[in-house]
Formats: structure tokens, C-alpha cells, sequence
């Protein structure tokens, strides 16, 4: 933590504005996760910008207590592309939905991916269109019934992570937004030097209710959840069961923990990590960091571009307008 930096708790980061979410949905959960994690991080508040697009998830700058922008639908990334550059040294989270960064914001999320901007971007995905009343979603799964979708949804659902893994992403993990590892998962997001894509399974009790259930229910949770943890073998179900490279059909097998095959986890192979995010039906679905390989980022890359083109260089306006090709107006304007 910067010796400069003001010793702050959970309440700090709280505005004064009214939550306003359905009764039980899992954006408070994130809200609050997000709100007690930051006093963690050691960031001051007036060094930390909030940016969202549109939709449910999109409220979220008004009920934190630092710099915030609502802005337009999908377009968050390229709001929070120009902040970062103006100014290096704010700590820059991207808020957005399912909806807002894979449809009509599909193209800005990839751009700020493969760029690598240093910003942190949770995208919270309930697989729905909440704000605008329940039509299906680009993550929604194929016979999804919705005002838009009567007979179910044909459409082949994205898959946020594969996504950003397709986009170029340096950082990717996933979280529930009521689970108590959401925070590790908020630092290690934090952490990293890049962009950091979080998707964050959350549920929306109006339209799309449960369902995340068959993997988030308690009774359920133990056997259908693999927290991944760097350097640590991969297992589950109470410790188990473990996941292992089928090396005839190289995919991920599920094995007895005590099989020495049982993979450690290297956030850094990127191969494993795509099979990790795709897991079928029957294994359990990964959580936590699945890939972390940092390179650099692209506003270091643009601030070292703009200092070597003015080494050595004088600022002169008078110059600049007069370079090129110029002319003298001797004419008098018409009198209207």
C-alpha cells in the first residue's frame, strides 16, 4: 500500500445514492464484494474510475464513492481506453453485462482485450436481457423461452471466457456473485498488469431465475465447482476427484484424487485453460484465475511512443500552425 494513501474500509467506497435493484438480485452481492475489497487493494479513491455501458449492471459508478461513468451501450472499453490514457495512473475498472460487452459492445470488448489496457473488467453475466425486460441474451443457452425467443432460442450461446481467450486476453477467471472467494478473485483481477476480463456468474430473480442452480446450489456446489488455485492440483468434490489429461483424445478426464496424473495448475498454459473454460457437461465448472500470463500494456506502450517522439523537440505553436501550406484572406467578406 502507498504510504501516501488514505487508510480507507468498506463504507468509504459506499455513496450516498440509493441501491436500485430487484429485491434479491446478485448484483448486490457484487456490489458488495467489490465495495469491501477495495480498502484491501490500497487504491485511493480519488485515483479509482468506475466505467459502465448500459444495462442492469450499469448502475454500478452511481454506489461507488469514487470517479464514475455511465455511458453508452457497449461502448465502456473505448470510454475507459481514452480515461487511461489521459491518465496512467488511475485505477480503471470496466463494469458490464452480458448483453452490454458480447452483442453490440462484442467489438469494443475484444479491442481492449487484444490491446492489453490495464484496467480490470467484470463482466456479470446472467445470461438474460434484465434491463430491458427478459429477451434473450448472446450467452443465453439454446431453448431459452423470452419475449424475444417464444418457441426457445436457437442460437448457439457465446462463451464469455473462450471470448476474451479468442481476443487475445492476458488475464481470465471466473466467480459467483455470492460465493466468499469473489474477492480473491477481485484482488488477484487487481493484481495483474493488463487487462483483467472476470465473468461472474449472476443471478437474475426476474427473468432468468436459478439458472446457474445446477452448479451453484449448496447441495450441488462441492461436486460441480473447481475453485483453481496456482500450483495446486486441480481437485474437487471435497478433494476427491481431480482432472487429468486424456493424452489419447487431449481433452481434461475427471480421475480419483490420488491418481498421479491429477494436473497442477499453471495459469500459464494456455492450452489447458481453454479446455478448462469448456469443460462438459458432468465435469464441474471452473472457477477462479484459469489463465494469467502478463506482456505489456498498452498505455505504457503509447506514453513510451509519445516520449520519444518529443525527445529532443521544442514546443513551438507558432510553428506547428504555420507549418505546411498557409495563405494570406486580403478580401473583404461580403456584407450580408
Amino acid at each position: 500500500m502507498n504510504e501516501m494513501t488514505k487508510v480507507t474500509t468498506a463504507k468509504d467506497w459506499a455513496s450516498d445514492q440509493e441501491v436500485r435493484w430487484c429485491p434479491g438480485c446478485g448484483d448486490y452481492a457484487v456490489l458488495k464484494a467489490v465495495q469491501r475489497t477495495m480498502p484491501d487493494l490500497g487504491v485511493a479513491r480519488e485515483k479509482t474510475v468506475f466505467v459502465s455501458g448500459i444495462g442492469c449492471s450499469s448502475r454500478f459508478p452511481y454506489y461507488m464513492a469514487s470517479y464514475g461513468f455511465h455511458t453508452i451501450h457497449g461502448r465502456a472499453p473505448a470510454f475507459a481506453t481514452g480515461i487511461k490514457l489521459a491518465n496512467p495512473e488511475l485505477d480503471v475498472w470496466v463494469i458490464t453485462g452480458d448483453g452490454d460487452a458480447l452483442s453490440i459492445g462484442g467489438n469494443h470488448t475484444m479491442h481492449v482485450l487484444r490491446r492489453n489496457l490495464d484496467c480490470q473488467i467484470l463482466l456479470f453475466n446472467n445470461e438474460i436481457y434484465g434491463l430491458t425486460k427478459g429477451q434473450y441474451s448472446p450467452t443465453s443457452r439454446v431453448g431459452t423461452r423470452s419475449p424475444s425467443t417464444p418457441f426457445g432460442s436457437v442460437d448457439r450461446p457465446v462463451t464469455p471466457c473462450m471470448f476474451a481467450l479468442g481476443s487475445g486476453a492476458r488475464f481470465i477467471a471466473r466467480g459467483i456473485d455470492v460465493h466468499k472467494a469473489l474477492p480473491d478473485v477481485l484482488k488477484a483481477a487487481h493484481a495483474h498488469k493488463g487487462a483483467s476480463f472476470v465473468e461472474i456468474y449472476q443471478n437474475c430473480v426476474v427473468y432468468n431465475d436459478d439458472v446457474f442452480a445446477s452448479f451453484t446450489e449448496r447441495s450441488v456446489a462441492q461436486e460441480k465447482q473447481l475453485w483453481l488455485k496456482p500450483g495446486e492440483k486441480m481437485l474437487f468434490a471435497g478433494d476427491t476427484k481431480g482432472l487429468a489429461l486424456d493424452s489419447e483424445r487431449l481433452c481434461l478426464k475427471i480421475v480419483e484424487a490420488d491418481d498421479p496424473s491429477v494436473i497442477v495448475h499453471d495459469p500459464k498454459n494456455r492450452g489447458v485453460a481453454a479446455m478448462l473454460i469448456e469443460l462438459p457437461q458432468g465435469f464441474p465448472v471452473a472457477l477462479g484465475v484459469i489463465y494469467e500470463d502478463p506482456a505489456p500494456t498498452f498505455e505504457s506502450a503509447v506514453v513510451e511512443q509519445n516520449a520519444a517522439a518529443a525527445s529532443g523537440k521544442k514546443a513551438d505553436l507558432q510553428a506547428l500552425v504555420s507549418k505546411g501550406q498557409t495563405w494570406q484572406v486580403d478580401k473583404e467578406p461580403h456584407a450580408i
